[in-house]
């Protein structure tokens, strides 16, 4: 996992590819805004970030089914807790949501290890409990 999170450390875009991203970006906070959830911006954007961070990190894990069918079983997850969660419209300290989306991504990267030990030596996970 150590190995996954000095990974992302190292990822840097491009200028040209960051004046993309925020032009491609600039019209989602007005479509939530339309259907009256602003608040949900922020943090449907920093989910699909941190979705999108993991799928590029762990892409050498892309010809697995199971790599895939655990992505979206995660990202299903995010929707429900962005729709769940009664979220603020106020200020949030940048501090704050760093350290949450930290905390996001490493979970996300253990959960992928976890399914990935279990997916590749199933008789090994299951036996360990036969002893």
């Amino acid at each position: 996992m150590e190995s996954d999170i000095r990974a992302a450390k190292k990822i840097r875009l491009p200028w040209w590819a960051v004046l993309s991203l925020l032009a491609l970006g600039m019209p989602l906070p007005w479509l939530f805004d339309h259907f009256g959830k602003l608040n949900l911006f922020l943090p449907a954007f920093n989910a699909v970030l941190v979705v999108v961070l993991v799928i590029i990190v762990k892409f050498n894990l892309r010809r697995h089914a199971w790599f895939w069918g655990t992505m979206v079983a995660l990202a299903a997850l995010h929707v429900i807790a962005i729709l769940l969660f009664p979220w603020t419209s106020r200020w949030v300290p940048a501090l704050a949501i760093a350290a949450i989306d930290s905390g996001d991504f490493v979970v996300m990267i253990a959960i992928i290890a976890v399914v990935g030990r279990v997916m590749e030596n199933p008789k090994a996970a299951g036996s360990d409990s036969a002893h």
